[in-house]
């Protein structure tokens, strides 16, 4: 699954064409944990870890100081968290991650969206039970790794699944395991490239070409608003794309 996921991710960068729009989400979850947890790397774990993966999405640091600037400031906007459900064409299960300054523009967009293309926006709770929470963390596969006892050791820690790819390893994990895995990785001094959380269907339905594009269609949709910042569903990929 977790390979999926990485599949699925890759794709919607090449969909936004630049890192624009990364940056910007970036920046707005760097604001969030600065507000939370204040503006020192060293005491905000969460700041840190974005700050990380600031460096791996290649975002120029004067961004990152430029996000923390503004969050520390007291004319700037607070942004909130806010996740949206419903279902897509065909009974496509949907979830829909924001961040945004203003819940009755965001909420009222998200539902024309839906709207727009043949959906139903749900009550919270009405299609998240159909995905399963996890934190996904990804550090260099240096040599010297014992990786059967890193795996036996992230057990413990709810992991859900480990692998290696193009030198990095994915570590997924429970929601909750989130702050466990970070201490372990930083007790064992091993880089943490990127840390972030993401909903993986339990089961996955499958299209015809023709209703894929439609779906297709309103996640390109949902990911033009600037709040979106991620849209997860359980429709299943074509075989060639997994």
């Amino acid at each position: 699954m977790g390979r999926a996921f990485e599949y699925r991710k890759a794709r919607k960068m090449k969909r936004w064409g630049n890192m624009a729009r990364t940056f910007t989400k970036i920046g707005k979850e760097i604001e969030i944990a600065v507000k939370a947890g204040g503006p020192d790397p060293s005491g905000n774990t969460r700041l840190r870890i974005l700050m990380q993966n600031a460096k791996a999405a290649n975002m120029p640091k004067e961004n990152v100081e430029r996000a923390i600037k503004r969050a520390i400031s007291k004319d700037t906007a607070d942004y909130k968290e806010m996740v949206y459900e419903g279902y897509g064409p065909f009974g496509i299960a949907m979830i829909v991650e924001t961040m945004t300054d203003n819940t009755t523009r965001t909420v009222a967009n998200v539902r024309a969206c839906f709207n727009k293309c043949g959906g139903t926006m749900g009550n919270s709770g009405s299609v998240s039970f159909m995905f399963e929470h996890q934190c996904v963390f990804k550090t260099p596969a240096k040599d010297g790794i014992d990786m059967e006892e890193l795996e036996l050791d992230l057990i413990d820690l709810d992991l859900s699944e480990m692998f290696v790819e193009e030198g990095v390893i994915n570590i997924y994990a429970a929601f909750e395991a989130y702050g466990k895995i970070q201490a372990y990785l930083e007790e064992h001094e091993m880089e943490i490239i990127s840390g972030e959380f993401i909903r993986i269907p339990n089961d996955q339905k499958e299209l015809t070409p023709e209703q894929r594009e439609s779906i297709n269609k309103l996640i390109e949709r949902l990911e033009e608003d600037d709040d979106v910042v991620n849209v997860y569903h359980n429709m299943q990929e074509e075989e060639s794309e997994e």
